[in-house]
Parts: C-alpha cells; sequence; structure tokens
C-alpha cells in the first residue's frame, strides 16, 4: 500500500518506470520502536517480486516472512515494503458483519475419547482430535515456553509487533528469512481459515490479518488469547491443542507435563511433522533445549532449571498414548454409542468401556503368532499376510473373550489387519461353529436325564431325510471307535455320537436350548446342525458359553459401562443384562466338566502346552468340513474365550488342519499371557474354588472304558469321577433312606 496519489492508479498495460540505476550495495538500516503516522490508504498496488512468504514445511507457520528476489542486482524498494508493513490498517468503509469477524474467538470442535476399563485411552474420534484446557490449570511454563519461542513481546505489542516486523524485514535483506507473525495472528488466521485464507500470499490477506489480530486483542484479554491459541494449534497426526498433543506424545494431561515435556511441544508449531518428537527425536531435543535457553534468557526459568530439563532424555508415551490397538472394538462401541443416541461425533463426551488392555494385548500377539505359524507350514499354499497383492484374501481369524460375570467384552479382535480389512469377523460374520456346537448338544442329552456313561455307538448310521436321501455321518479321521461313554464321545469329538443324540433329543429341543443360551441365527432342524452345520456369529457362539461358567445363565455381551458428557455427568449407562436360566444348574455343571476332558486328554490337549493344571480349563474345538473353519471356545473361572481360523470366501486352510492343532494353541498362549499378567495372577489365585458341583449332584469313581463303578480291580489310570445330576446316577451311588432302620439303633 503506498499513500501517494501519483500511484493511485496504473493502468493495467502500464509500468513503473526506472528514473536510475542503482548499484548493487549494503545499506545499514536503523530500526526504532516508532509507528508510522496513521493515514488514509490511496490505492493498493502490486509489485512484482515483493511478495510474502509461506512456509513450505507446514501450513501452521509465521506468515510475515518477506522473499526479496534481488533484479539485475537491485533491492526492490524495501523502504516502501516497510511503510506498508509497519503501518496499521485504518478500518474499511465497510463495517464486518457477525459472519465476517475473524477476530472472534469462537468455540472449536472438540473431540470425544474412549476408555479401557482401567481408564487408559483406546481411541478419539471427532472432525479435530482436540480437548479444549484452560490456561489456568496449566504449569506457568508452559505458556510461557511458547511465547518465548513464539512471541516474546506476547505482552508488549498490540497484535502486531512492528519491532518484530521491522527485524524480521532487515534479517530477509540480508539472506536470513524469518518471520514475525503474533501469536495473535497465528490465532487469526488458524481459527478463521475461510476468512483469512492461510493458502493467500497476497499483501491485502496479510493486513487484513494484522487488522484482526489488532482488533481481538482490544475485545480479549492476553489470557484469553493465549488459552485459545494453545487450544488450537495443531501437533501433527491430526492433534490440535495442548492438551491432545501431552495425551498422545506422552500419555498424560497438560496439567501435568513436565518443563523438558513442554519445551518440547512449544518446538513443535515452527513445523509439526518437522519437530514430530516420535520421529525425529534427534532434530526435536535440539530445538528443545534451544526453547529451554531462549525461556532463561527471558527469565521465565533459571539457568540451572534449563540446564537439568535439557539434560532430561526425550520420552514418549508408546503407541502415541493409546494402550493397546482395538479398532474392531471402537467400531463396535461407536455404534453402540450412536444407537443409544448420544452424538459422539459431535466431541466432548468420555465413553468408558469394558476392554481389557492386557487381555487384549495378549490376543493380538497369540492371534499373530498363531496365524503366521500356520502359514509357515511346509506346503502351505495361499496368500499371506503382508504379500502386496494378497489384499485381505489371506487366513484370517478373531479372538472374542467375555466375562462371564457381567458379560463385558474385554478383549476383541475381528480380523488379521483393520488396514486391510474393517469387516469385522467377530460381530458380521456368520460361520459354521463345527464341533464347538456339541456342548449345546450334550447339555440338551443330559438335562434330558440322559447320564454323561450312558453307551452310545460310534459306528456307520444312515438317517433317511423327508425327501428321500439319507445322510450318512462320519467322523474327521473316517474311523469308528464303538461304544463309547457321552464323555469319551465329547472329548474325541465323534460325529456320530453327536447325531445320534440330537435325534434321541430332538433337534427342535436343541434348536430352543441354543435360542435360550443366546444364539441369535436360526438352528436348522436338520440332523447336520447337532455337528455344527447352521451358521452362528461368532460373537454370540462365545456369549453362549457363558451358561456353562455360570451354571446355567447365559450374559448379553456388554462394551459399553457409560458416558459422560463433558460437565462430566452420565448421559448413558449400560446394565449388566443376564438372560433367563437356560439350562438346571446341575446338568450344566456335569457338561462342563464333561468339557474339561476335552482339554486334560481330548481333542484340545495342546492347551496345557501353555496353561499350567491349576488353572482349571474346559472346552470344545470345532472344525467343519473340508477343513475351512477351525475353532476353540473354551472358559476358566474368569473368562470365557474363543478363537476362529478360516478364509473370507470358505476354503480348506491346509489339509488335516482341526480346531486343536491350529485354533487352541493360541487360545492357549492368550489365556497364559493374561494370567501372567497382575489382573490375571489375582483371578487365578481363586480359580479351583469356584468349580464346585451345586447341590443335587452326586459323584462317583468310574471305570472310563466301561462307563461303571470302578472296582478293586480296574487300573488307576481307568479310575475317573464321574458326575452326575441327582436321580441319574448309578444305583449303587443312590442314598436309601430305609436302610438306616435295617442298620438297627442309632445311639447317641
Amino acid at each position: 500500500m503506498v499513500a501517494d496519489a501519483a500511484l493511485e492508479e496504473v493502468a493495467a498495460d502500464g509500468s513503473l518506470r526506472k528514473k536510475c540505476y542503482l548499484r548493487s550495495r549494503r545499506q545499514r538500516v536503523k530500526l526504532g520502536e516508532y509507528l508510522a503516522q496513521m493515514v488514509e490508504i490511496a490505492g493498493v498496488v502490486a509489485f512484482p517480486g515483493l511478495e510474502l512468504y509461506d512456509c513450505k514445511v507446514n501450513g501452521l507457520m509465521h506468515y510475515n516472512e518477506v522473499a526479496i528476489h534481488p533484479q539485475r542486482g537491485q533491492l526492490s524498494l524495501v523502504t516502501v515494503l516497510a511503510a506498508m508493513l509497519l503501518a496499521p490498517m485504518v478500518a474499511g468503509a465497510q463495517q464486518p458483519t457477525r459472519r465476517n469477524e475473524p477476530w472472534r474467538i469462537v468455540p472449536q470442535p472438540q473431540s470425544s475419547q474412549i476408555f479401557a476399563r482401567d481408564g487408559s485411552l483406546l481411541a478419539e474420534i471427532g472432525t479435530q482430535i482436540r480437548t479444549s484446557i484452560s490456561i489456568r490449570t496449566l504449569p506457568r511454563y508452559v505458556p510461557q515456553a511458547f511465547i518465548a519461542i513464539e512471541d516474546q513481546r506476547f505482552y508488549q505489542h498490540d497484535g502486531v509487533d512492528v519491532v518484530g516486523i521491522a527485524g524480521a524485514i532487515k534479517d530477509n535483506i540480508l539472506g536470513d528469512r524469518r518471520g514475525a507473525s503474533t501469536i495473535t495472528q497465528l490465532l487469526v488466521g488458524n481459527m478463521h481459515p475461510d476468512i483469512v485464507d492461510r493458502t493467500d500470499k497476497t499483501l491485502g490477506r496479510k493486513l487484513r490479518e494484522q487488522a484482526a489480530a489488532r482488533e481481538m486483542e482490544k475485545r480479549y484479554s492476553k489470557e484469553q488469547i493465549l488459552e485459545a491459541f494453545l487450544n488450537q494449534i495443531s501437533f501433527a497426526h491430526g492433534y490440535f491443542g495442548i492438551e491432545s498433543a501431552a495425551r498422545h506424545y506422552f500419555g498424560k494431561s497438560a496439567t501435568n507435563l513436565s518443563l523438558a515435556e513442554a519445551a518440547t511441544l512449544a518446538a513443535m508449531p515452527k513445523g509439526p511433522e518437522l519437530y514430530e518428537p516420535v520421529r525425529n527425536p534427534a532434530r526435536v531435543r535440539e530445538r528443545r533445549n534451544t526453547v529451554l535457553a531462549v525461556m532463561a534468557q527471558q527469565r521465565f526459568i533459571t539457568a540451572a532449571q534449563a540446564r537439568a530439563a535439557q539434560a532430561t532424555p526425550l520420552v514418549t508415551a508408546p503407541s502415541y498414548g493409546i494402550a493397546v490397538p482395538a479398532p474392531y472394538y471402537v467400531n463396535v462401541v461407536k455404534i453402540q454409542a450412536q444407537r443409544s443416541g448420544v452424538p459422539i461425533n459431535s466431541g466432548g463426551y468420555r465413553i468408558f468401556t469394558a476392554l481389557d488392555p492386557a487381555l487384549q494385548t495378549a490376543a493380538i500377539s497369540a492371534l499373530a503368532e498363531g496365524t503366521a505359524e500356520v502359514e509357515a507350514r511346509a506346503g502351505y499354499r495361499h496368500p499371506t499376510a503382508g504379500s502386496s497383492s494378497a489384499g485381505s484374501d489371506y487366513l484370517q481369524g478373531l479372538v472374542v473373550a467375555i466375562d462371564p460375570t457381567t458379560g463385558d467384552v474385554r478383549a476383541l479382535i475381528g480380523g488379521r489387519d483393520y488396514g486391510d480389512s474393517q469387516f469385522d469377523r467377530a460381530v458380521d460374520a456368520r460361520r459354521q461353529p463345527g464341533s464347538s456346537f456339541k456342548p449345546i448338544v450334550y447339555a440338551a442329552a443330559i438335562a434330558d436325564s440322559i447320564p454323561p456313561n450312558a453307551i452310545v455307538g460310534d459306528t456307520a448310521i444312515s438317517i433317511p431325510l423327508p425327501n428321500g436321501s439319507f445322510y450318512r455321518p462320519d467322523n474327521s479321521d473316517n474311523e469308528y471307535m464303538g461304544a463309547l461313554t457321552l464323555r469319551e464321545a465329547l472329548s474325541k469329538s465323534r460325529n456320530v455320537v453327536a447325531v445320534q443324540l440330537g435325534q434321541q433329543v430332538g433337534m427342535d429341543s436343541i434348536s430352543a436350548l441354543a435360542r435360550r443360551m443366546g444364539l441369535q441365527s436360526p438352528v436348522a432342524q436338520v440332523p447336520s446342525s447337532a455337528i455344527g452345520a447352521s451358521v452362528v456369529q461368532p460373537l454370540d457362539l462365545v456369549a453362549a458359553y457363558t451358561t456353562f461358567a455360570n451354571l446355567g445363565t447365559p450374559v448379553e455381551p456388554r462394551f459399553l459401562h457409560r458416558i459422560e458428557d463433558r460437565t462430566g455427568k452420565v448421559v448413558y449407562s449400560a446394565p449388566v443384562r443376564a438372560l433367563p436360566p437356560a439350562l438346571d444348574q446341575r446338568a450344566t455343571f456335569v457338561v462342563r466338566d464333561m468339557m474339561r476332558d476335552v482339554v486334560e486328554r481330548g481333542t484340545a490337549s495342546s492347551i496345557r502346552r501353555y496353561l499350567p493344571a491349576s488353572v482349571p480349563v474346559a472346552g470344545k474345538t470345532g472344525t467343519t468340513n473340508d477343513n475351512t473353519d477351525v475353532w476353540f471356545v473354551g472358559l476358566t473361572p474368569d473368562i470365557v474365550a474363543g478363537v476362529w481360523l478360516g478364509f473370507d470366501k470358505p476354503k480348506t486352510i491346509t489339509p488335516g488342519a482341526a480346531g486343536g492343532s491350529l485354533a487352541a494353541p493360541i487360545w492357549g498362549r492368550m489365556m497364559a499371557r493374561y494370567y501372567a499378567s497382575s489382573t490375571g495372577r489375582a483371578a487365578s489365585e481363586r480359580s479351583a474354588e469356584r468349580w464346585t458341583p451345586p447341590l443335587g449332584v452326586i459323584s462317583g469313581e468310574l471305570d472310563r472304558v466301561t462307563g461303571q463303578m470302578a472296582t478293586l480291580t480296574t487300573p488307576p489310570e481307568r479310575r475317573y469321577t464321574e458326575y452326575f445330576v441327582e436321580g441319574t446316577e448309578p444305583e449303587v451311588l443312590r442314598a436309601d433312606p430305609w436302610k438306616v432302620f435295617r442298620w438297627g439303633p442309632i445311639g447317641f
């Protein structure tokens, strides 16, 4: 801008004439703090080669940077530029409207935080990751660090630092480009980008920004401006504001930042990506120490404090302050929160979930190791995870772990890599459970007064179907083992026995029991459903096993505990929901004890390579036709969990693939790591006492081969304790109250 009538108009095809040639030279410029006289602006002229320079590192930078391009050895009208920048802009004829007020401090978008059961952070959601915080809750050195490095005369200027501008001009002339934007100007430019366009490099935009900064200073206190700046500024990765930066880089609130950490964050506005502390620790440490030195120079801190902070190692929070990766879990939480009517995407909410970071971490590592081992097997011919052309068409897996007491879903993995596929196989898939459905069949049989020592033939059978064809079930090993007790048949997962039980009890009764246990998918009333032919939702199947943990009473899975608004008021709370009892307590106990044999001596014995015998485990493996799905669903007194492996488009995993050899080891690894954690150790101390028989359960020592009461000649390795629902036990175990009178008088 030039206040000169001679330059009031310049024709589009005209140009400024060169009056004389000035030789290249350096001239000393004396700078002062005196403002130029305020005058009316008569016109605006753009001078070629004289433009504002925006830093290329990051958009949130200083904008009073002047790029002066030499032309034929001349310095381009430096005095004209100085006059333009030193002259305050006088309010124009057009009065600002409320929609065009770049000086106004407006509320900024807030994020909602999702927390694990222990209060650690799982995720933040919202249009911007920001949690505004009061400047009065911060240590004094936090805002002081930003003032020291960003705007040393913050408390002296009126929004525009004319001394800083003059110094920047001199340095630019000498080839050292730097900016002179104040904190107020940066706040204006970044809080109102639609009005003061930061990508606009023209002089007009700069002057509008300066005018808005001065107006902001008139209407707000320095404390309000500084607080807004600290809550506005970008810290890379979509983190905005000092609170979000502290949370993600140091795993704490900004109120708890140390001096060294405050200086580290103050180093970032010059270039958030360039000075990102996790990726560039050496560069950030150097600039952090510069910030501390400047703070000492300006007497915000002592020299001794600066030296001590400079000697502090730069330590950032693991995983950017996120307790554990749980993207599939977070998606479920978001959907459930929205369905509850809480607009969490609008920000400002705190969502507390049931996720257990220790168990989720154990599940992640166990699934990663187990699937990698499968892919490394000799003869494995499918695409592997990480192969460039595989997409998500490689071996997938899921893990679900539930607290049977409350239904809390404490871990959930819906796939091996969320980046490759956001499809949640634990919640949205429908897969055949195979033999992992059999405990429901056996539970119906035990509840129907069939004792666990009943003998059933594992032999070839043929069942006529309504369409005139015949169903002939076989076993995965294509062999038959002859007469077996129910306990032995379940531990060895004999398909033919399960189908016969289904026919004896009735598939309608089994389907009804499955529904009472929480399975929402319909169970087709056909013989093959007894061995898991009907598809289920994996989460439902794992939740159904809480029936066995709770002696007959299933619970609904629960992801959310509560949601609080920004004031701490609870706006949503999810109660524990137990379903009506699905099964008699006594029958449930007997079946659960039969399932323990699956682990101790049956198809899931691989689990004992990871978990000691001191941890009670019951469960069932599952393998579908052509080895396309493999499962293990099991329980301890503390956790009910399930593991599945397979392809999204079903195909044979490997010849001979089975739940016991692929899924069960993953389950065992996960639970071993859980019980090695502090939470798991405390739980394991009380595990054994929680699996005691309820009233109405009769026990006796039997011969494992014959299913009859053990005798003096029964070898020790064949002896075991069997449990019966009262009334189904062998005759010898039944109490006869009339025998008391035949024993003669009772003395006291």
